[in-house]
């Protein structure tokens, strides 16, 4: 005997729950808007839309209504814990307002930011925030040209697409090469990635260049080692590297707390007392910043609150598009905080 298999069910549509509910689709549209309705026909229409499991198609109701519920977020890495922290903050603000995240990972590459950025603008989100303030020159034209408003997390441009949540990394690694030549430090060398894809990183380092010169010291010990995102891996054949040509050098600033735990870990291998013989400092006070052995001094970024504030400019540009506000904040500055620890 064949078998014949079963007809495939179909969701349920908004014709179904206004026949079951005795109203007309119209009514059904208005009372998942949130527009007027009697409370009586609110609760018949809600209980089929329970019953029949009804869930409203979100394209077809931005095709209807001209906008999405979404906000599209591109980062440079989801495995990063400052990123995902500042996608959490982001969440927090904007999914009380009915609005929802489309999260695209740039890897780093602003080629690959140009691409997701078109693929999002297809989705018609109510606003697009990306990470860093380095662009193609095609993907600042998609943004200027999308009528959508832009925000810029963790950098902030002199001259931003339309707003900017964030903070100077050259500022930042200029105060922690000061705190180390507060400690008496003058031979201060500087770890970071070889590529030029980490623009923050490379910021860092400019910033570290800056003091040095500032302060009269040498400002050459740069050892730039691994691609973007630097690693704890990337941080001991930086030391390695960095101690080989400079034997002399007294402490070190590195371009995260991922790589300062590499170093110390090359540190302790070659017999080296942190911070003793070598002063080490990271940046962006991650988990292993704290629970490392020493603990490392770092720069403390907070990564929530920028998610946070970017929500917050993000609702109110969208108030001034509707018309119930006047103005939204153009930049918003984020603190940073040298957080001194054991290694430095």
């Amino acid at each position: 005997m064949s078998k014949t298999s079963a007809p495939k069910a179909t969701p349920p549509r908004m014709s179904d729950v206004a026949r079951l509910a005795g109203v007309s689709k119209m009514t059904v549209s208005r009372v998942m808007a949130g527009r007027s309705a009697s409370e009586a026909t609110r609760e018949r229409v809600q209980r089929a839309i329970d019953e029949l499991g009804y869930v409203a198609d979100a394209a077809a109701g931005a095709l209807s209504s001209g906008r999405s519920s979404f906000v599209a977020v591109l980062v440079p890495s989801l495995s990063s814990s400052n990123f995902s922290d500042t996608v959490s903050g982001l969440t927090a603000v904007l999914e009380p307002q009915g609005l929802e995240l489309l999260i695209g990972d740039t890897d780093y590459f602003l080629d690959r930011e140009e691409r997701l950025v078109r693929q999002m603008l297809r989705h018609q989100p109510r606003c697009i925030a990306l990470t860093g303030a380095q662009h193609t020159d095609a993907t600042r034209a998609l943004l200027q040209r999308s009528g959508v408003p832009v925000v810029e997390m963790w950098d902030l441009p002199a001259e931003p697409i339309d707003m900017a949540v964030g903070f100077s990394n050259v500022s930042a690694a200029r105060e922690m090469v000061r705190y180390l030549a507060d400690k008496g430090h003058r031979r201060i060398g500087f770890l970071g990635g070889a590529g030029d894809l980490d623009r923050r990183g490379l910021d860092r380092l400019k910033g570290y260049q800056m003091e040095m010169k500032a302060l009269g010291l040498d400002r050459h010990r740069v050892v730039q080692l691994g691609d973007s995102p630097v690693t704890m891996s990337h941080g001991a054949p930086a030391m390695a590297e960095l101690l080989e040509r400079w034997p002399d050098t007294e402490a070190v600033m590195c371009v995260s707390d991922m790589s300062a735990f590499g170093a110390i870990m090359e540190c302790q291998r070659r017999g080296l007392s942190v911070p003793r013989d070598m002063a080490v400092a990271g940046f962006g006070n991650f988990e292993v910043a704290a629970c490392c052995y020493p603990a490392i001094t770092t720069i403390s970024v907070d990564a929530y609150g920028i998610g946070q504030r970017t929500g917050e400019a993000i609702v109110a540009a969208l108030a001034v598009a509707d018309g119930a506000s006047a103005q939204h904040p153009v930049k918003t500055r984020i603190q940073y905080t040298v957080v001194p620890r054991e290694s430095a």
